[in-house]
């Protein structure tokens, strides 16, 4: 059985964790069944970019991370307080922890700030949220990355993603990683999506 560790921060976008969360349930119930995934947060209760409040199953001071196979983490907004957990040194321990073990790590639109501020991506290619009017492209280079204009990037072990839009495949992506492609197809074509 693999763990992926959904790592939860204050302010992350409940849509962009949805994925993660149907993506491998769907698998667990109807692919390979080889998939667990886990919620964890740095506190018992976080609340998301809309105010919708969840429970994450564990606390980051509870986990074994050896336990665990892949990483996962949902982008958010600063408004909502999002980079004062992405940015929390136990956040970026967790980050860093599965660098150094070269174990899979997907994140979506800014929860790639979390792997450039954790210093995983410098000289590594990677994107972030890419609209017009942002600057986050420019932040990530802040952080060493070679930051590409494209929608989902793939450097070694480290997906990013420029947008929420992105979500569904950077979770096949990942999912595909930790199974194989035939499995991916069949639960793509259980949930309703173009082979």
């Amino acid at each position: 059985m693999k763990k992926i560790l959904l790592l939860l921060a204050d302010g992350f976008e409940a849509a962009e964790a949805s994925v993660f969360t149907d993506v491998f349930g769907w698998n667990r119930w109807e692919g390979d069944g080889n998939t667990e995934l886990v919620t964890v947060g740095l506190r018992e209760q976080i609340k998301c970019t809309w105010n919708f409040t969840i429970i994450p199953e564990k606390v980051i001071s509870d986990i074994v991370l050896e336990e665990y196979d892949a990483l996962a983490i949902p982008g958010g907004f600063e408004e909502a307080g999002f980079y004062n957990d992405a940015f929390d040194e136990r956040f970026l321990g967790v980050i860093r922890y599965f660098h150094a073990k070269q174990k899979p790590i997907a994140s979506i639109c800014v929860a790639s700030l979390a792997l450039g501020k954790s210093g995983i991506l410098q000289d590594r290619k990677a994107t972030t949220y890419n609209h017009p009017t942002s600057h986050r492209q420019d932040q990530l280079r802040l952080y060493g990355a070679n930051v590409q204009n494209e929608l989902i990037v793939i450097d070694g072990h480290i997906i990013t993603s420029s947008n929420p839009a992105t979500g569904f495949e950077v979770a096949f992506l990942l999912l595909e990683q930790l199974t194989s492609e035939t499995n991916v197809n069949r639960v793509k074509e259980l949930m309703g999506f173009e082979i």
